[in-house]
């Protein structure tokens, strides 16, 4: 078929194909696809860039056990056109790992590890440096050192080869510890909005209280987040997968790279929590031995391990792989920024989602005073608020993609109506919330959106709705104390007439009455109050119902996707 297609001129043979085939590089790739790294739209795009360096010099600090101060200096160079500087007081670079990790995607020190870090692809950094190129044709500036040495380079990215080009390299005379980037970049556009730098430099404040960031913004004004915490969270340490949630596929690559030579220490060694009792359990529903080499399981014996994972109830998976914020930070730094009337927050314990990858939920509900988004005034002059949700990853503020993220969907689907709160959308609220795990679930790799995955839907709208129950309960009784004091003073108002018509009928004191009748009515009041509290107080669920509940709305979801997948096909 093909050689007749050909001879009429219309197709090509195998052969011409061939000549056309080519391979890409991954620098290629996203060169075309750069709104798959987050660099798309001219105010999205600088706050990625920052976003990016940031994020380096945050866990670079962190390794090495300093208080990180970073400042970010962005100054406008024409219509569009800006640059961009980044510097940290973190341990440095050395000439070796600089073009690597300001020239290369996808090198780095965090895919491979499964520890909690900002960055994870290894994208960000040399996508910046590819943005640069690609709208200044400029290489991008770096200077780094440890305090005694430093360098200064000047180096790009070779997108055909994925491969840093150095143009220049020398000793750097100053003294200097930590790393400086310096970078050009036209099509860009700054803007104090929600989803520019500042909110976003804002947000990484709330979520590092133990970090000092300056900004210095393109009109030369200058703000500094100062730290409200000494605290340098202790470093995360490496952990293996767990293994709920493990698939078949991921275990056989395991298999590949295990030190082990039999299956039964490959199990014992390379998994978390996996004791005795767990591989004396696999071997009973398993139909051949664990002795045998783990490089040469099948597909089918890799199966039957997996779905006995599934029957063996395992003990939680380790939490010093992860570090929470914490609830003290978390409430100290909503009340500095923020400044909410009252807070509930809330830190729920780890647990696992598909593929053995421990994640932690934190919340925090930030309730009346200057919480939420104020969008105006209305006619009587009174701030018009809208609610505010943050959401963070590995304390990485995530502005972008909301309407595909896993936290958003969260919020979405509380019934806030249970809490006191009627809507939602229009409440004074804040709504903090922090996913942090060894492995982040992105839906895409401008690493802004977290994707919906069961065990992390359920663990959000668990950790809501707990702050809820909080909320309601400072709500509530706010709203019987208003409704006290409005009986009392309609009480009072009544109680000097009726003080005054029973003097003159007792001869008794008028003062003396009105005291009595006060203690009447404050002891009414606390009655009613008592009544109140119990008529109106939540039913509380406990976590077993709320997972119910949580599978019953899956499974309507189900329902509504398959009639449209329906009705799709007969159009």
């Amino acid at each position: 078929m093909a050689n007749n297609n050909n001879s009429n001129g219309t197709g090509l043979t195998a052969e011409q194909l061939q000549k056309e085939f080519r391979e890409h590089s991954v620098a290629e790739f996203f060169k075309k696809n750069k709104q798959m790294l987050g660099l798309t739209g001219k105010i999205r795009t600088l706050t990625t860039i920052v976003h990016e360096y940031v994020t380096n010099s945050l866990d670079a600090c962190e390794e090495a056990h300093v208080l990180p101060e970073i400042t970010v200096k962005i100054t406008e160079l024409g219509n569009e056109y800006y640059e961009v500087m980044v510097q940290d007081n973190g341990p440095g670079l050395t000439e070796e790992t600089v073009g690597k990790a300001f020239g290369k995607l996808l090198a780095g020190t965090k895919f491979h590890r499964r520890i909690q870090q900002r960055g994870q692809q290894g994208i960000g950094a040399a996508g910046a440096t590819m943005l640069a190129l690609g709208t200044t044709g400029k290489p991008i500036q770096v200077i780094s050192g440890n305090g005694k040495k430093a360098f200064s380079a000047s180096l790009t990215i070779d997108s055909k080869t994925n491969q840093p080009k150095i143009i220049k390299i020398d000793d750097f005379k100053k003294e200097f510890s930590g790393t400086a980037v310096k970078a050009k970049f036209k099509e860009i556009k700054y803007q104090r909005s929600e989803q520019g730098p500042f909110e976003y430099l804002r947000r990484t404040a709330i979520s590092n209280p133990h970090t000092k960031i300056t900004f210095i913004e393109p009109d030369g004004t200058k703000t500094v987040f100062n730290r409200t915490s000494k605290d340098i969270p202790d470093q995360p340490i490496e952990v293996p997968p767990h293994p709920h949630g493990m698939t078949v596929d991921e275990l056989l690559e395991m298999t590949h790279i295990t030190k082990a030579r039999k299956v039964s220490a490959f199990l014992k060694s390379d998994f978390d929590r996996m004791g005795e009792k767990a591989i004396e359990e696999i071997q009973k529903n398993t139909h051949f031995d664990l002795n045998k080499d783990p490089k040469k399981l099948v597909w089918e014996e890799a199966e039957e391990i997996t779905k006995t994972f599934k029957k063996i109830t395992f003990i939680a998976p380790r939490t010093d792989g992860l570090r929470p914020i914490g609830e003290e930070r978390i409430g100290k730094s909503m009340k500095e920024i923020v400044e909410p009337e009252f807070l509930s927050v809330v830190e729920r314990k780890p647990t696992v989602y598909q593929g053995g990858f421990a994640f932690q939920v934190e919340a925090c509900v930030g309730f009346g005073g200057n919480a939420g988004r104020t969008m105006g005034k209305d006619d009587e002059g009174t701030d018009v608020k809208k609610v505010e949700i943050m959401r963070f990853a590995n304390r990485v503020p995530l502005l972008f993609d909301s309407g595909g993220c896993a936290i958003t969907k969260a919020v979405q689907t509380v019934d806030w109506r249970r809490y006191g709160i009627k809507d939602v959308n229009s409440a004074p609220l804040t709504i903090f919330i922090h996913m942090l795990s060894v492995h982040i679930p992105y839906t895409g790799a401008g690493k802004q959106a977290v994707a919906d995955e069961d065990e992390i839907m359920e663990e959000l709208r668990l950790a809501l709705m707990e702050t809820g129950r909080k909320i309601y309960r400072y709500v509530a009784m706010k709203r019987r104390e208003e409704e006290k004091q409005q009986k009392r003073k309609l009480f009072m108002k009544y109680a000097t007439e009726v003080a005054i018509g029973l003097s003159g009928l007792t001869k008794e004191k008028k003062e003396s009455i009105e005291k009595k009748l006060l203690q009447i009515v404050l002891h009414r009041l606390k009655i009613d109050e008592s009544k109140t509290e119990q008529e109106n107080a939540p039913e509380e669920m406990s976590e077993e119902e709320i997972k119910k509940e949580n599978e019953k709305e899956k499974k309507q979801k189900e329902k509504v996707e398959k009639k449209q997948t329906k009705r799709k096909k007969l159009k």
